[in-house]
């Protein structure tokens, strides 16, 4: 087995695809990596609860090496502008990219991790090339995101970025990564890696959802039934990930909002960021960490591990609607809460009883996977806000249901 050829020689895991088949699902929602993912994308919306992205903030050196090797990326596109061609979707320049991106990439990281840590090389490595689209399908989705999540998490786990980093590296460096994603998309005219159509939530992003909502909970100078209104898209995008996403929605789709992102235009109904967040993230869990066509593409390594937690481990929740210091590394990459911290306000709490799933390793209802085939965000939160008068859109929209499967 390659598990067995890597120990013996490097005595390091191989770093390798785990989940072949459905049936392996189950093993990676109990693995080591799954718990790290979720503590540290939660960790991070309790730290940047609050903070603008245009706020001055704490950049260590490696972080901002970090921004650089994208930068260095982001030039390399100049140098490989798009083809005239008929077709629509997928410049064939795209390839060209890649195979440079690839060629590049291996010294661009390994110049920018210290001495000691040049052993995760590989693994980081791996974690990167698959972030940014794939060349022969010349398309983007949330499982080339969800790569670059992980390498942001390993980063945290091997001690190469630490606690005070836990800001910037969602405010400066993934907010970066984000806009050089889009920068892709429109230049190569990257296809959607297996939209959901119209009930989606975003055609290629989900987490910049999650963290903006999180950003939104503390001090938001509006309430959630406002973010679709132009003067509030120009105001605030550039402060705040949530925004800005809903800005590059606006500017490559046409037409009524409520018509081409009726999921979005759904979570305008819901009374609070906190809710939304909370909601946000069970429908990650359900609409992309759950999904086979998307996992079977995930690599993992030593330091975002496929082995199985121990028994009974808790999965950690974001603690949003009051500032508090960020939280310890050891938190955010999964790590239970320890018990002197002070509660999550009852707001952050849902009621939904239906939320859950009794064969989870985790007894928090705010993220635990549920297994009802509805998966909207607002129908989680209806029963709780009671809200969706008006012109706004009612809480009992399809959502998910019926959504086809996201490739990678």
């Amino acid at each position: 087995m390659a598990d067995a050829n890597a120990m013996a020689a490097d005595k390091v895991p191989a770093i390798e695809k785990r989940v072949h088949n459905i049936s392996d699902l189950a093993q990676w929602q109990r693995s080591r990596a799954y718990h790290d993912l979720i503590g540290y994308i939660n960790g991070t919306s309790t730290a940047i609860q609050g903070i603008k992205t245009t706020d001055e903030m704490y950049e260590s050196e490696v972080l901002r090496k970090l921004l650089g090797l994208i930068d260095s990326l982001e030039q390399l596109v100049e140098q490989h502008p798009p083809l005239e061609q008929p077709q629509r979707f997928g410049n064939k320049a795209y390839r060209d990219w890649s195979r440079a991106m690839q060629e590049q990439l291996p010294n661009l990281l390994q110049q920018l991790l210290p001495a000691a840590k040049q052993k995760y090389l590989s693994e980081l490595l791996q974690y990167l090339v698959e972030s940014f689209g794939n060349a022969t399908r010349i398309d983007y989705g949330t499982g080339h995101e969800l790569s670059f999540v992980f390498f942001l998490c390993a980063l945290f786990k091997a001690e190469i970025l630490l606690e005070q980093d836990i800001v910037s590296a969602a405010l400066r460096l993934f907010n970066r990564y984000l806009q050089f994603a889009r920068h892709l998309q429109r230049t190569y005219n990257m296809e959607p890696a297996g939209s959901q159509g119209v009930w989606s939530l975003d055609d290629f992003q989900f987490v910049p959802f999650i963290w903006g909502s999180a950003q939104l909970a503390v001090k938001s100078p509006f309430d959630p039934s406002k973010f679709v209104e132009e003067q509030i898209i120009a105001d605030f995008k550039d402060q705040y990930m949530f925004i800005s996403c809903i800005d590059y929605i606006c500017k490559v789709k046409t037409g009524h909002f409520g018509e081409h992102s009726n999921q979005l235009w759904s979570i305008s109904a819901v009374p609070s960021w906190i809710k939304i967040n909370a909601g946000l993230v069970k429908m990650y869990q359900k609409e992309i960490l759950s999904k086979f066509p998307v996992i079977q593409h995930v690599y993992f390594g030593e330091l975002m591990s496929f082995d199985s937690v121990a028994a009974g481990t808790a999965l950690s929740s974001a603690r949003l609607g009051h500032v508090a210091p960020p939280p310890s590394k050891r938190i955010c990459i999964g790590v239970p809460t320890p018990a002197n911290l002070p509660p999550p306000p009852a707001e952050a709490v849902s009621s939904d009883l239906n939320v859950g799933d009794s064969s989870s390793e985790s007894s928090d209802n705010s993220v635990v996977l549920r297994t009802e085939s509805s998966a909207s965000l607002v129908a989680v939160q209806a029963s709780n806000s009671g809200s969706g008068s008006g012109d706004k859109p009612t809480a009992n929209q399809p959502g998910g249901e019926g959504a086809k499967e996201q490739a990678e």
